[in-house]
């Protein structure tokens, strides 16, 4: 009897990846990515940030062919499609489906004038109380910019979409959309659970440019005859689940319900955790979404803390401090050998442009306290990384305000969290538990998929294989050491602010 499988297809900005799930076992049968080298990003202009998406599709079909000759899979062991995607971009379509114009994609910051102009106008208590966050620099500020900058090309316009719904399209010959990708475009009205047709309005967008709406977890579409012969896939195969990176690399840990946690640490760092009830901060440090199982009836709430200046810091601190040629294991190994505090030495990681969580100030990274007497490279490595932990642990401070108990902490096995230093640090300092699993966002989505088109009956049964590899307990020990350096850093940076 042959395997059954789900793939998961990844969309990010620097490459897309794809993944075969055994449908039976849990367990990820082949997964690859295109192109090799990171993909490229055109930059016409200071600030601004584009993808051309044929890139993308053409990506895309080369995953899922040689994802199939990696596991012997064929067109018909594929019984279903999820699909995961880099957040608040914008693809806009005409009425053949052909990409206008490059997608503004996430990191593009020309629409910010826009969100701000809309959030003043609008009001505070309104943006706030209906969509959870300011208009900001998100998809629907965006095509703001598109609508006054691009006019004729803005009249051409069938729909405009996210990244994800773009490869759905291209997949099915269907355009929709869900609630969870129009609230991270700033486009849904968390009170009136709709589309925000007031912020339409605001910027002068018709509605039927909005796409149809359809639930995460679904039979959204199916894969079309024209996209089977170009992929290899069976014609009918059911597309049955889209959420943006960080929902999806949630659900990839598992993390579903109201107090759950899950974190990465790549070259900028998230703190994802889900609330059960409606709420936000008022300075729109941190931003909320709706949760992969937000429904109408069931508020499942994404709130999201990103810091930029992550990875790109350790990796700094690797080409300019560190011993030349040292591996990230060997840096591991040396900071680990400095205590707790970094004897005085305390590093801002604010580097890497405006920081969210600091309401959009852009700091720069600094480093205090350095005495020349007794400080070594292991001292700045240790607490480049310690800092990276105490801006998580800032940004968690407001999440907790906003009612989010953190006791529990999922992780990949990655990147930051591959440092002993760095997650006994966040352990010590949060005082929740760790816990670090073997999984990616391709390999979320083809479980997303199980669960849409309902070979999964829920989330625990989607993920039953999900391995535990390690568990980090607050050292209770010492958690009065790790408090006191985090109140000496905190004391640093709100002096600086």
């Amino acid at each position: 009897m042959r395997r059954q499988y789900f793939l998961g297809i990844d969309l990010g900005s620097s490459s897309v990846k794809a993944s075969l799930v055994d449908a039976e076992t849990g367990k990820c049968a082949a997964t690859t990515f295109y192109p090799e080298h990171e993909a490229p990003i055109i930059a016409v202009k200071s600030g601004w940030a584009e993808q051309d998406t044929d890139m993308w599709w053409e990506n895309c079909k080369l995953c899922i062919k040689k994802v199939k000759e990696m596991a012997n899979a064929s067109a018909e062991d594929i019984k279903a499609i999820g699909i995961s995607y880099q957040m608040h971009g914008l693809v806009c379509v005409d009425k053949d489906m052909k990409a206008l114009r490059p997608a503004i994609i996430w990191c593009d910051s020309r629409a910010v004038p826009y969100g701000e102009r809309a959030f003043n106008d609008l009001g505070a208590d309104r943006c706030l109380g209906h969509l959870l966050n300011s208009p900001g620099n998100f998809t629907a500020a965006k095509l703001a910019w598109v609508k006054e900058n691009e006019p004729e090309l803005f009249s051409k316009i069938y729909k405009f979409m996210l990244p994800g719904d773009f490869i759905a399209m291209k997949l099915s010959g269907t355009i929709n959309t869900t609630a969870s990708g129009l609230s991270e475009g700033i486009l849904w009205d968390f009170k009136e659970r709709k589309t925000a047709d007031f912020v339409l309005d605001y910027y002068g967008i018709d509605r039927k440019l909005v796409a149809d709406i359809v639930p995460t977890f679904s039979v959204q579409c199916e894969v079309s005859a024209e996209a089977a012969a170009e992929t290899g896939l069976q014609e009918g195969t059911p597309i049955s689940y889209r959420a943006g990176d960080q929902p999806n690399n949630a659900l990839s840990l598992n993390v579903f319900n109201p107090g759950e946690i899950a974190s990465t640490a790549g070259t900028s760092g998230v703190v994802y955790g889900v609330l059960g009830k409606v709420a936000y901060d008022k300075k729109s440090r941190v931003n909320t979404f709706a949760h992969v199982n937000y429904t109408a009836e069931t508020d499942r709430l994404g709130v999201l803390l990103c810091i930029n200046g992550t990875g790109i810091l350790n990796a700094w601190i690797r080409r300019n401090i560190a011993p030349e040629g040292i591996s990230y294991t060997e840096m591991n190994d040396m900071a680990a050998n400095v205590a707790i505090g970094s004897e005085g030495v305390s590093v801002i990681p604010f580097g890497n442009g405006a920081e969210r969580v600091l309401e959009n100030r852009e700091t720069g990274c600094s480093v205090n306290g350095l005495n020349f007497n007794k400080h070594t490279k292991a001292h700045i490595i240790r607490a480049a990384q310690e800092g990276i932990v105490f801006s998580f642990c800032y940004g968690m401070e407001i999440m907790k305000k906003m009612g989010m108990d953190i006791r529990k902490i999922h992780a990949g096995r990655a990147n930051m969290f591959l440092s002993h230093v760095f997650r006994n640090t966040l352990a010590g300092v949060s005082g929740a538990q760790i816990e670090l699993y073997e999984t990616d966002g391709s390999v979320g989505a083809a479980k997303g998929a199980g669960m849409g088109c309902g070979y999964y009956k829920d989330n625990n049964e989607a993920f039953t294989s999900l391995e535990k590899l390690a568990v980090i307990n607050p050292d209770e020990n010492h958690r009065s050491e790790y408090l006191e350096a985090y109140a000496e850093w905190k004391e640093k940076l709100e002096k600086m602010l």
